[in-house]
């Protein structure tokens, strides 16, 4: 049976006492790590006087017998002529039930927690945002900044050996801490953007997704199997579900990010390409009657806070007109 990880040499102290604490009395624990343990508690006395100090805990909720313990789980704790015994554990009665389930879910959990940072598992520390109408500028806990656009959701968890950042809709622009140990890991669709600093956007829509770099470099994955682009500053890489590699070209990254100060803007493109930049910002989304609707080009610069007076004005300017539908969107249609 493969080890247990073993703690990082910059694990706090009492982390490292929980690994071993939990692994000490694990049934796979094997003789290879037993001996690793006596060498962690011969390095410092103060590791044999944390790892008592687990032990104390873990025998407070009577997850194990509190009387003489076993050979493998409690290995000597080596002292040295300046080190005074340390004293022995009396064994705890007359815990009530109900006392003791207490005792072990505080503890329990806990342990679990510390067990499950160390394995990679479990993140120590989570969050979740949301926008609605504007942009929201936030700073994750390990200090990366984010620009988050109107209608976006995104989390972030912190794990001991890598950043997941989650972008389940919506767009985004990070500014990522450096820390080339502790990789930012961004998931949307089926693709993965990977990182240990840099400044680039994401936009999510629907099924695809659209990264952008400004800054560094970032590792495109389309799918979990499927074939990875590096991107430089002035990269664009998109992708959508199915995709086995991302397509990648030069973009002009101001009109690309232009939503960070409020503007739209549609660089002589077809109405097919401009519906999902209208479409970010509607509560209802437009659609397309047919192809030669959607070969039509649109030109010009616009406020991101007013899209839908935008949308009224289309049949003016366009050879169009617009059907509102029976579920809120509205049909573009060619105007004969």
């Amino acid at each position: 049976m493969t080890n247990a990880p073993l703690p990082a040499n910059d694990d706090p102290l009492v982390e490292v006492a929980a690994h071993w604490c939990m692994r000490m009395h694990a049934a796979d624990c094997t003789a290879e790590e037993r001996a690793q343990f006596q060498q962690w508690i011969d390095e410092d006395q103060s590791h044999a006087i944390e790892y008592v100090a687990m032990l104390e805990i873990w025998d407070l909720s009577e997850h194990l017998p509190a009387s003489k313990p076993a050979p493998n789980q409690r290995p000597a704790l080596r002292q040295t002529p300046s080190t005074t015994a340390l004293p022995a554990r009396p064994r705890r009665r007359g815990w009530r039930p109900q006392a003791r389930a207490i005792a072990l879910a505080l503890v329990a959990l806990p342990l679990a927690a510390y067990g499950g940072w160390i394995m990679g598992w479990l993140p120590n520390a989570y969050e979740h945002f949301e926008t609605e109408q504007n942009i929201s500028r936030i700073t994750l806990g390990d200090g990366s900044e984010v620009e988050l656009n109107s209608h976006s959701e995104l989390s972030f968890s912190n794990y001991r050996d890598r950043r997941d950042v989650s972008l389940s809709s919506g767009e985004a622009y990070f500014h990522v801490t450096h820390d080339s140990t502790h990789p930012f890991v961004i998931s949307a669709g089926d693709g993965t953007i990977t990182v240990t600093g840099t400044r680039f956007n994401v936009w999510k829509y629907q099924d695809s997704v659209v990264v952008t770099v400004t800054e560094g470099s970032v590792r495109v994955q389309s799918e979990r199997d499927g074939n990875d682009s590096t991107l430089t500053p002035g990269m664009q890489a998109s992708f959508k579900a199915g995709d086995l590699k991302p397509k990648v070209k030069s973009v002009d990254t101001q009109t690309a990010l232009a939503w960070r100060e409020g503007k739209l803007i549609l660089n002589d493109i077809t109405l097919g390409e401009a519906l999902p930049l209208l479409n970010r910002y509607l509560d209802k989304p437009l659609l397309l009657a047919d192809q030669s609707t959607a070969d039509i080009r649109i030109g010009g610069i616009y406020s991101t806070r007013d899209v839908a007076s935008l949308v009224k004005a289309l049949p003016k300017v366009l050879p169009i007109k617009l059907e509102p539908q029976s579920d809120g969107s509205t049909l573009i249609r060619t105007r004969l």
